[in-house]
């Protein structure tokens, strides 16, 4: 139902279950959470809303009926019903505006899973060669015409299902990665069209997967899990007529080998099309039991994208190769009419080198595909594997190569993008673009590392400095939910320390600060974006036994409120390390880790408040002020230096929020300096690197953040661009400005951290901020802050709470143009730089609240609607740089340092006096002896300039 009031359309969209849309068979969790999204409508508020839920579409066998209430949150109402195993509950909601809009909105629905009912399937286990990959199967007889048919299936390590010839679902590499020894998500399908009355087949094709395949820290385990192949099927069809059936997995099943013949997520996978199985096994029933099974928490892994070669390459060394034209993340699906016998093989690389096809950076791992034709035309592509790469080397192809042959399937979890970003800088909407696939190429069913080489774990450390970025990005919540639940159970058995990577696998210890801490990080963010309790209820036990866990360490040597024992990884593969061959950076690790002891601390506080959990509170801020009190003690003068000069150490003290407001001045005058020695250029690793940006920009030295982000040459984020990059590199250098590869034992060129610069993108630039104490974006902090090197710069977010817009431009006299869109039942807390409250043009609804000047400022607040404001800034944004500006100001400025570079001798850096020098100065004549000047010319490079603008 659809109400229609002037020319606005009030509409109920994006009806999700916990965050799912139509979830078949999922996890519910104690009780489902239903959330919706209005637009459409003029009007400005919610004042009630309606929940009816029912066991069919029509709704006449209704179990819950909320009435028209004014408490109904659309961000997240829980569900107050008893849920029954193997049901669909459908559902609307019903919304009242305060304009007298209204509107119902189109049926949802949500399926349960098995719940608590017993299985009548049984594990069953192939009798045959465990190196073998097996297809299980059996013939089946259904007695008359289907009105619905279920299949719950779970197979190890991998599966796919075909009924009748037809795979089940869209879905890839189920059951997915996680702690198998822990727990196993079992799969629902909806198998209802792919039966029929009479003769049925089901078979399922089993792979190694990290289960049972080489796989783990050491690149060469396997059997890390298992050892056997297994599968647990249980279909229950339901007749027209109303009576059921059930057919289940038990040794009536029989095993044959598949042409699958061999492979695993590291070397690729081998098949031969023209193997043809000539005997049956038996299966014996497993002994992997029935309680470690839980309906699934794992988003399908879905091929969500294709991409199709942009050029075939003939190398210098004779080798035909695709290039993708994107360092993606999946497989190639090709098409061939081969002759029988004729061995096709697919060999994997993310770069070139002098031209030629290269993958030594992926070590030990093959990623290759090989597969025999059988002489017939098929549609050809890998089952249990997928790849990262760029090129494809393909060898043993008929004929010359045509790129319409082959298509590259991009494969990833089923997340919805909900962010985006644009500026006017084609090389920063690239790097965007790169942060954006590398969080794809990243994110399947576990946030990797890396996914090309002997790797591709669940690092702690990159999933959680991404982790902003990646709830900006995309709807992450479910994804970090199952993380999260996996993280969880890994602590179970080592006293709450969290292992570095998510499964732990065998790796062989953890505990790190800043890795570990993804265990309190990843929920509060999660939280603050998505606005559900339910992620803080699940981890909160998790986030308290990570922060007991470093309160231990602590008191078990000395409780000096200092973390100062263990292993740290530091601020990884920083440039400023006094090793330049080591990964460890050059900043104190005792100090790195005694910040996220107090940051941690602080963050259970905040769950604790959220939840309700007093005691909690007020325990854990004590402890966060304690080491806060002891970090200044030990690491800052008494006239408030901080002793440690990195800019790691810089940018943690202040994101942290570590430093006493009295000594807040020296501490960023400190990180300007330390930036100024260095050039301006980045120096920070995996830890310094997603805070030095905001350290700035929240000091009021957001120009120097932008000259970090717009610096092109080494080390920085668009010297990557310039040199081709499609995705994150895990170095600053991964290549060389000569295009050489650097290292090739730790050198990913799709290694998502340092593209955490996008959370400053879109909380700096387009000013959009989340808002603790209405969380899910229910009330947005929108404070842009413009640039005039980057001319417009716009944002769109679908969050939680609706869609949010923030665009800004410049024209050429300065003057600014904002543009906002604030969604239904919303609020937008506004701070407009550099403006005055009395020459503000505002067009769309008045603001709520009268604009009010505080400082350089003028703070606003919005509600639901569409915004155009224009003012001429008070200060202008325009930098007009000449011979008479300070060579500070020049030096940031890279066009400008190149022309003047010249007449200023290496090191002026080094002398703070000299930095406000200018190039007309008689003063600066000594530093320009050696390049002597006249006034033509110092007029010729104030023209040039001037130019930079």
């Amino acid at each position: 139902m659809l109400i229609l009031k002037g020319t606005m359309l009030m509409i109920i969209t994006k009806l999700k279950t916990n965050r799912i849309t139509n979830p078949l068979g999922f996890s519910m969790g104690a009780q489902p959470r239903l959330s919706y999204v209005v637009t459409g409508t003029d009007a400005k508020k919610q004042i009630a809303a309606r929940y009816e839920v029912a066991l069919d579409e029509a709704f006449s066998s209704v179990v819950f009926d909320s009435g028209k209430r004014t408490d109904i949150d659309s961000i997240s109402f829980e569900l107050p019903v008893q849920l029954q195993p193997r049901t669909r509950y459908y559902w609307r909601v019903e919304v009242w505006a305060d304009n007298g809009d209204h509107a119902v909105s189109p049926i949802a629905w949500f399926e349960t899973a098995k719940l608590d009912e017993p299985w009548e399937a049984k594990w069953i286990v192939p009798e045959m060669d465990k190196e073998h990959h097996p297809v299980l199967g059996r013939t089946f007889k259904l007695a008359g015409p289907i009105a619905s048919a279920r299949a719950y299936v779970c197979g190890l390590g991998l599966y796919e299902m075909q009924m009748n010839g037809i795979k089940a679902g869209d879905e890839y590499f189920a059951p997915h990665f996680n702690a198998y020894h822990k727990w196993l998500q079992y799969q629902t399908y909806d198998v209802t069209p792919m039966l029929r009355e009479g003769d049925n087949r089901v078979e399922v094709t089993l792979g190694n997967g990290l289960y049972k395949g080489r796989f783990g820290f050491d690149g060469h385990s396997k059997e890390l899990y298992g050892s056997e192949f297994a599968l647990l099927c249980e279909i229950r069809v339901k007749y027209a007529d109303g009576t059921t059936e059930v057919l289940k997995s038990d040794t009536e099943w029989t095993a044959e080998r598949s042409r699958v013949i061999g492979g695993n997520l590291y070397d690729g996978e081998i098949y031969d099309a023209t193997f043809t199985a000539t005997e049956s096994y038996s299966v014996r029933e497993g002994n992997l039991g029935l309680e470690r099974l839980k309906a699934r928490l794992s988003l399908p892994v879905v091929v969500k994208e294709e991409l199709k070669p942009i050029e075939v390459i003939h190398t210098p060394a004779g080798e035909k190769v695709l290039d993708m034209g994107q360092n993606m993340v999946g497989w190639i699906q090709f098409r061939t009419r081969a002759p029988k016998g004729t061995v096709i093989r697919l060999q994997h690389g993310e770069v070139l080198q002098d031209g030629n096809f290269y993958r030594e950076n992926l070590r030990t791992a093959k990623a290759e595909y090989v597969y025999t034709a059988d002489g017939e035309e098929a549609v050809v592509r890998p089952f249990f594997t997928f790849y990262g790469f760029r090129y494809v080397k393909v060898e043993g192809w008929p004929g010359e190569l045509d790129p319409n042959d082959f298509t590259g399937c991009v494969l990833y979890s089923d997340l919805e993008q909900t962010g985006s970003f644009e500026t006017s800088d084609p090389l920063v909407n690239r790097l965007f673009l790169n942060a954006l696939w590398g969080q794809k190429g990243n994110f399947l069913d576990v946030p990797t590392d890396c996914p090309q080489r002997d790797e591709r774990m669940g690092w702690t450390g990159d999933a959680q400095v991404f982790s902003g970025a990646a709830c900006f990005n995309m709807d992450s919540y479910v994804f970090y939910s199952k993380y999260g639940y996996d993280m969880a159970r890994e602590q179970e058995d080592r006293g709450g320390m969290v292992p570095m990577v998510v499964p732990a696998v065998n790796v062989p210890s953890g505990g790190s600060s800043a890795w570990a801490d993804a265990a309190t990080i990843i929920p509060w963010n999660v939280y603050l974006h998505y606005g559900d309790k339910a992620i803080l209820k699940q981890q909160y036990e998790s986030m308290k036994s990570w922060v007991d866990f470093i309160i231990r360490a602590d008191e078990g040597s000395g409780g000096r409120r200092l973390w100062t024992v263990g292993f740290q990884f530091g601020d990884w593969l920083a440039l400023d390390g006094s090793n330049p061959d080591s990964a460890m950076g050059g900043t104190d690790t005792d100090f790195i880790a005694s910040a996220y002891y107090c940051y941690s601390s602080r963050l259970v506080a905040k769950a604790a408040k959220v939840l309700g959990r007093e005691d909690d509170v007020s325990y854990y801020e004590r402890i966060s002020g304690e080491v806060k009190q002891s970090i200044k003690d030990e690491f800052f003068s008494k006239n408030g230096r901080l002793a440690l000069d990195t800019q790691t150490a810089y940018a943690v003290a202040l994101y942290m929020d570590l430093v006493p407001a009295s000594y807040r001045k020296r501490v960023v005058d400190g990180l300007i300096i330390r930036l100024r020695k260095d050039n301006n250029h980045l120096r920070t690793g995996f830890v310094g690197t997603p805070y030095l940006n905001f350290a700035l920009s929240d000091n009021g030295c957001e120009e120097l953040g932008y000259t970090l982000l717009l610096n092109d040459d080494y080390p920085s984020w668009l010297y990557a661009v310039k040199l081709g990059a499609t995705t994150i590199w895990e170095r600053w250098n991964s290549i060389n400005e000569d295009g050489k590869i650097g290292p090739p034992g730790l050198n990913s060129l799709n290694h998502y951290a340092y593209g955490a610069i996008a959370e400053w993108m879109y909380r700096v630039i387009a000013g959009m901020n989340p808002d603790e104490e209405a969380p899910g974006f229910r009330r947005i902090k929108l404070a842009p802050k413009p640039d005039f090197r980057l001319r417009w710069a716009k944002a769109v977010i679908d969050s939680a709470a609706g869609t949010y817009r923030s665009e800004w431009a410049f024209d050429e006299e300065g003057r600014l143009e904002f543009r906002f869109e604030i969604p239904f039942h919303s609020t937008a807390l506004v701070r407009l730089p550099r403006a005055s409250a009395d020459l503000l043009s505002i067009d769309g609804p008045a603001p709520t609240v009268p604009a009010i000047q505080e400082g350089d400022d003028v703070k606003l607040e919005l509600e639901s609607g569409n915004y155009v404001i224009r003012y001429m800034p008070t200060k202008s944004y325009i930098k007009i740089l000449s011979t008479y500006t300070p060579l500070v100001v020049l030096a940031e400025n890279q066009h400008a340092r190149e022309l003047i570079s010249p007449m200023v001798p290496p090191g002026f850096e080094l002398d703070p006096g000299a930095l406000w020098y200018k190039v007309r100065d008689v003063s600066i004549r000594d530093f320009a002896a050696h390049y002597p000047m006249d006034a033509s010319m110092l007029d010729e490079l104030d023209t040039k300039l001037k130019a930079l603008r």
